[in-house]
């Protein structure tokens, strides 16, 4: 071991981290990179798993957990990782659709809680996940709702900039073909008491949610939305962004995943 702190335990629980930085790990690679034995790498990823520093992928391989994914500086609470998870499987039943809860880490967004459609045609989103800041509905939130401006980010994305403005106005915003041909998705903010803290999504095939699955789903998932902040801070209406002041009347008709 290249660095150890004299506590066995933690020592060990550091190793199987370390396995799952640079990919999903099965319990096979974890006992060849960390050299411990079958029982104790199952054992420690398990209590891992429990504590959120571990999660599994759709694969059933062991990747960094919702804790880690989400960056330290952007870290979501205990409570709201916990309530997250009872809330995407509400929505996920209301609607029939997979459901997601994306943070921003700088470039990317983060998959840090999903609920995924048990059965049938579905988008698959494991915990862990990065998606690009440049393309779906989740994206789409993630700027609109922060003051910052991003001209570079902005430059590269697959949806128009004034999009956001739009997506500021209604509180959600959707995508089609955006992310990834043939998926469409639906987002909305969750604030704490210093501003946005993530986005809740649903998403699926374009066939099930059409070409304009907000119509349908938007009002559900600014629910679900605000039933996660809504322990944290109240819902207030938010003051108008500076780009608002310049945006027209009409409104894009531009669709936009995910």
């Amino acid at each position: 071991m290249e660095h150890s702190s004299g506590v066995g335990v933690l020592d060990k629980a550091a190793l199987v981290l370390t396995a799952v930085e640079h990919g999903p790990a099965d319990l096979r690679d974890l006992v060849a990179q960390t050299g411990l034995s079958r029982a104790t790498a199952h054992r420690l990823a398990s209590a891992l798993e429990v504590h959120r520093l571990l999660a599994r992928d759709a694969a059933g391989r062991f990747v960094p957990g919702p804790r880690l994914a989400a960056g330290s500086p952007a870290a979501l609470p205990w409570e709201m990782l916990d309530a997250a998870g009872k809330i995407l499987t509400a929505l996920r039943d209301e609607t029939g659709e997979s459901t997601q809860l994306y943070v921003r880490r700088g470039p990317v967004r983060v998959c840090v809680a999903a609920a995924e459609r048990s059965a049938g045609l579905r988008d698959t989103v494991p915990v862990g996940a990065t998606l690009p800041m440049t393309a779906g509905s989740g994206a789409q939130v993630l700027l609109a709702f922060t003051d910052a401006a991003e001209p570079d980010l902005l430059a590269r994305a697959t949806f128009a900039p004034d999009i956001l403005a739009r997506v500021r106005r209604r509180g959600w915003a959707e995508s089609v073909g955006e992310r990834e041909p043939g998926l469409a998705s639906v987002s909305a903010p969750v604030f704490d008491g210093s501003g946005l803290v993530a986005a809740v999504s649903l998403s699926g095939p374009v066939e099930r949610l059409t070409r304009s699955p907000g119509r349908r789903h938007g009002p559900v998932v600014v629910a679900a939305a605000r039933q996660l902040s809504a322990p944290r801070a109240p819902v207030a209406p938010r003051p108008p962004h500076p780009d608002d002041q310049n945006a027209t009347p009409r409104e894009s008709t531009r669709s936009h995943d995910g």
